[in-house]
């Protein structure tokens, strides 16, 4: 039973949160581009990759193991995010902005179930 991710929120909350990495992430240094901006940015991508091939496959079982997967994708940014800024590559609002979009709090969309 194929389901369609762009009626999803989460699909939509992850995806902003994948053009917000691109975008803050322009920034660091030339050192880290095949590092952490690089690991940032295929976790944001895997986050909502995730989302969308688990909706694309047949049974419940597996689109719940894609979107577990897709949480995990969703931890390990978060922990990336607080490791950029603690490097100082992240600063102020944009650390807020990110870390709350990646977050786990009982307001994000990626911890709801």
């Amino acid at each position: 039973m194929a389901r369609d991710h762009r009626k999803l929120r989460v699909f939509h909350h992850a995806h902003q949160l994948v053009l917000a990495i691109y975008r803050q992430t322009k920034t660091f240094p030339k050192d880290e581009w095949f590092g952490m901006r690089l690991q940032m940015r295929r976790a944001a991508t895997s986050i909502s990759t995730n989302i969308v091939e688990g909706s694309a496959r047949r049974t419940t079982k597996e689109y719940f193991n894609f979107v577990n997967i897709a949480r995990g994708s969703a931890g390990e940014l978060h922990y990336l995010i607080d490791l950029a800024s603690e490097l100082g590559y992240l600063a102020g609002m944009a650390f807020k902005d990110l870390s709350s979009r990646a977050g786990f709090d009982s307001s994000n969309a990626f911890c709801k179930s």
